[in-house]
């Protein structure tokens, strides 16, 4: 689990993707100095698992097999070394919950229409597939590349939030650029009652009896 708050951005090192597999590596800061193989760590919002770790001066390499799920349903594949990616460890028992719950499982890419700064803030659109549209609502929750931001507003196949100077400071997001594709994972709780209520209706419209011709 994790909580959508950056802790810090990695830079990719090397990224490559094939039909046998991918993987993914990356250098990070000196804070994630106690990464162990087999911890779980948010990389762009996707849940990782460290198959690979190893000190190279002030700076952990930690390295990642991608399965070729992820690999189609992540940004990774547009990514290249040197670019930056947001890292956030998974979260232990007792820490603060300062954004919204965020499991690291990537619903689909997303794609950046709109990114502009609006006197202090920044404006930010990201269109979306038409299948993920009942799962954002106006103040809603969503992680966008493991970001927890809150839905300002929701339009036809896309979807706005706002950023503070400081979000776009420790992440990534000032790297970004209009056309850039960015992972999103909707809420847990919208994604839910959404599946529950189509599924619902699927079975009340074929239970249904169908209405008897009157005789004449």
């Amino acid at each position: 689990m994790f909580t959508g708050l950056i802790q810090a951005t990695g830079i990719i090192h090397q990224v490559q993707g094939s039909a046998s597999g991918a993987s993914l590596e990356i250098h990070s800061p000196a804070s994630f100095a106690k990464t162990r193989v087999g911890d779980s760590i948010a990389v762009n919002g996707c849940c990782l698992t460290a198959v690979s770790v190893q000190r190279v001066r002030k700076a952990v390499r930690i390295r990642f097999d991608l399965l070729q799920e992820t690999w189609r349903l992540t940004n990774f594949q547009h990514l290249a070394p040197g670019q930056r990616v947001n890292l956030e460890p998974a979260l232990l028992a007792g820490d603060r919950l300062g954004g919204h719950w965020v499991n690291g499982h990537i619903d689909g890419p997303g794609v950046i229409t709109r990114w502009e700064p609006h006197g202090k803030d920044y404006r930010l659109e990201i269109a979306v597939p038409k299948h993920h549209m009942p799962f954002l609502v106006p103040k809603g929750c969503v992680a966008v590349d493991g970001i927890s931001l809150t839905v300002a507003d929701v339009q036809r196949g896309s979807f706005g939030v706002w950023i503070i100077p400081h979000t776009r400071t420790v992440t990534q997001l000032s790297d970004r650029r209009v056309g850039d594709v960015v992972n999103l994972e909707f809420d847990a709780t919208a994604k839910l009652v959404s599946t529950m209520v189509e599924r619902y209706l699927a079975a009340h419209s074929r239970s249904r009896p169908m209405p008897r011709r009157r005789k004449h």
